[in-house]
Order: C-alpha cells, then structure tokens, then sequence
C-alpha cells in the first residue's frame, strides 16, 4: 500500500447525542409529501432519485483513501450520496430531520442546477467545523473536541513533533501537516464520520440513508479505522488466535468499556492517550485482583495485565508516508520489555508493539530524516484487545514451576522463553537500537531467575 497512516490509533469517536443545550429546540417531524421528493429541483429532490444521482455523479479526482489495514473499499459516487431505505426514512422523521438540508451544508435548496445548488457556502462535511455544526444543540460534549484524540490524533501528532525537536505539532513544517491531512487524518473522525457516514477509510459516504446513529456500529464504523491492530486482534483474525474473551462470553461492542467521555474527550489535550484518566481500566469490572491467585499476588505491581493474558498480535514498522507504505510488513509477534511510559503507568515491565515510525517517513514531504528521531521509543506500550484468561504464559505443564511459561531460563536450551522478550539482537537497523536502548531487556530481567 502507497499511504500507510504513522500509527494508527484508534477507534473512531462514539455517541453524538450528548446533554441538550438549553439554545436547541425539539420538535414533532413531519413527513414531506410525496410531490417535494419526486421533483428534481431541490436537495431531497436530487439526493432521493437514484437515476438523476448515478446520471449526475461526478468521478472521484483522488485516489481512495489507504491506511494501516489497506485501501478503502470503493463505494459509487452516487451510492455515498443517496437519501434512500428504512434509514432514510428514519431521519426524516426524525429531529435532524427537520432543521432542512442548507441549515447544515449551506448551498442554495430549490434549484436542480448542480453547482448552483452546491455553491456559495457549501460544506460537504458538516461536521469538520463541530462548533457551528453541532454546538448548538450538543454543546457539551462540542466543547471539548480540541482534546478528543479521535478529532484531533493528538498521539500521533506529538510522536512527530518530539521526533522532531519540537514542542508542538503546529511547529512543523507544513509539508508534515500535508502529508498528515492526507495519510493519518484517514482515520481521524469528526462527528458525522461516527454518527452519520462511513469513515473515509471505510469507503466514506451516507450510512443508512443519513439516519443518526447515537451508537456507531462496531464493525462498520469502529473497526473501519481500527482494522489492523484492534479489530484484527478482537475478532480473533490472527493465524493461531482466537477472539478476545470479552467478546466471546460477554458479548461486549467498544462502547462497553470505552464510553462516551472516553472517546469525546474532556477538553484536556493528552499528548498520548495513556495521560487520559478517562481510559477504560481492567480493575473498572475485575475487582480484588491483588489476592485472586499466586501470579497475581506477585506481579500486580510489576507487569501489565496483557503481558499474561493476551495473544500475539499485529506489528509493523519504518513506514514511508505517501511512498512505499510499511517496510517492515505486518506480522504476529509478542515483546515484553522495560516500560516506555513510567510516568503514566506504574509497571516495570509492559507488552510492546513495535509501530511505524522511521527516521525518513516525511521524506515523501520534504523532510528527509526526523532531527530527534531517537527521542522516542519505536517499539511502543501496548493493550492488545485480544484477552483471554489462559494464554501460553498462564498455563504450565503438569509438574512444572509456575515461572515455567514466561521466566528466561538461561540454564535451560537456547535460554527458555527468551523469544517473549525485547532484546538488542530483536533490533535490524541500528537507529532502532538507539531509539530503543532504554527498553530492551538486556542485563534488565532479575538476578532471581537465574
């Protein structure tokens, strides 16, 4: 794939509908006659005749959009704009159904000319301006899009600019904020990418004829953008996988754990998404864990809880934006190392996922080498969604210590379990080894397993 987004991120943002702003006024849908929808010459007009729509239709002028999981499946120009099914009708009666098609995106209703109709103040996307948008009526949750990671991919922002020296993204030059806009921006959604459409990488367009969606759909909005790493590990998708627990016993979508406040955000801009105390945690529903058994009792303070209880997972890395895409294609691994992030979890050791980041990623945009690059990790923390309670570090053979599955043995042939660990040799070019010196387990695992 030519574009392959930084680091994907993600889910796309949840639950549009938030407190009502005491401004917003609800009203009783009526239902527009069968005569407004069969004339051509006007927006409901249009967008409802399907012939006018496929005979009208304009060709894409850009390539579909790609990312981490691939190119966007191709769905017709006509078919992204077409007012039509049960979800149609829906919004109709609905109360976004009665606030009229300009009331939103501008242009000029009662006219079947094209361009006339599509001029002037036309917006395409809505949503790409929240505050006019939908501040009115959702002020409360509007309020705090500028530190929505989903809005605005704040993570992947600030991983540039520290590899660069910077302080701030907006210090970048602006061939950076190009090649993000269309790469990394892919995946970063606003409102109605959630709420109303498909997302751009999910083929883009209406999503059940412009119905709002107060919960978006887990597999075509969610996982969309979060393909590679959280769909692919939830469902299971990985060769010798199987699929998160928590799905397969509880049923759960991603709004279960991650909740409204999570994914909108509460103002506050994390430079990554492990400063959020809005972060969904394993102790939130799996209480006692300190005493509930022996592996437990001693590590709840040293290890992460996916260290033991997930699967091996999606990596990837050296990404060449707009270019050649992963250099390093994606591959199932599992890499216990030192934790990149003390200050935001209190573990000594983490799982780590090895990303995409390059020192010439930007050179597609004009930088050929990322000045600082080795001040951050490439191998990053890590919470696979991919869960189960016995995995091949819980379980040991009958006999067999309980250290058996997951201690380095240098005793044992060929250091026993030594593949479950970040080491120096793990490293294939040498600005790897420096990005990553702090986190590799060499002279780091305790003296006592010797």
């Amino acid at each position: 794939m030519k574009k392959v987004l930084l680091y994907c991120a993600a889910l796309a943002g949840f639950l549009i509908m938030g407190t009502m702003h005491s401004g917003c006024i609800e009203t009783t849908p009526v239902k527009p006659s069968g005569p407004e929808l069969a004339k051509a010459d006007s927006c409901l007009g249009c967008h409802t005749n399907y012939a006018l729509l496929q005979e009208m239709a304009d060709p894409d002028e850009t390539p579909p959009a790609e990312g981490c999981g691939g190119a966007a499946p191709f769905i017709e120009p006509y078919d992204r704009v077409y007012l039509g099914g049960p979800g149609f009708e829906r919004f109709r009666n609905s109360v976004h159904g009665q606030i009229g098609c300009t009331a939103c995106h501008g242009g000029i209703d009662n006219t079947g000319d094209k361009q006339k109709a599509h001029s002037e103040n036309f917006v395409r996307s809505p949503s790409s301006n929240p505050e006019a948008a939908c501040g009115d009526c959702h002020y409360d949750i509007v309020q705090n899009v500028d530190g929505s990671l989903h809005q605005q991919g704040w993570g992947q922002k600030n991983s540039v600019a520290v590899r660069m020296g910077k302080d701030s993204f907006d210090q970048l030059p602006e061939g950076i904020h190009k090649g993000y806009e269309q790469n990394c921006a892919t995946c970063h959604a606003s409102c109605g990418d959630c709420h109303v459409n498909r997302p751009e990488i999910g083929g883009g367009g209406l999503y059940n004829g412009h119905d709002f969606q107060r919960t978006p759909d887990m597999r075509d909005n969610c996982v969309s953008c979060h393909t590679s790493r959280g769909g692919h590990a939830y469902f299971g998708l990985g060769v010798g996988t199987k699929p998160d627990i928590h799905l397969t016993q509880a049923g759960f979508t991603c709004v279960d754990c991650h909740d409204q406040k999570n994914i909108h955000g509460d103002g506050k801009i994390y430079a990554t998404r492990y400063e959020s105390t809005l972060n969904p945690a394993c102790q939130d529903c799996h209480q006692g864990l300190e005493q509930a058994n022996a592996y437990h009792q001693a590590h709840v303070d040293d290890l992460d809880c996916q260290i033991c209880h997930s699967q091996d997972y999606n990596n990837c890395g050296s990404c060449h934006v707009g270019g050649e895409g992963a250099r390093i294609p994606s591959y199932l691994d599992f890499k216990i190392g030192m934790n990149p992030i003390p200050d935001e979890k209190p573990y000594r050791m983490a799982l780590l996922r090895r990303t995409l980041a390059a020192p010439d990623s930007w050179s597609e945009y004009g930088v050929e080498k990322m000045s600082d690059f080795e001040a951050k990790t490439t191998f990053n923390y890590t919470t696979p969604h991919n869960i189960q309670r016995w995995t091949a570090r819980t379980k040991v053979d009958n006999g067999d210590s309980c250290f058996a599955s997951c201690h380095v043995l240098p005793d044992e042939p060929e250091n026993h379990n030594r593949e479950l660990y970040l080491y120096e040799e793990d490293l294939v070019r040498d600005w790897e080894k420096v990005a990553n010196r702090d986190i590799v387990v060499d002279k780091k695992l305790p003296e006592s397993w010797r």
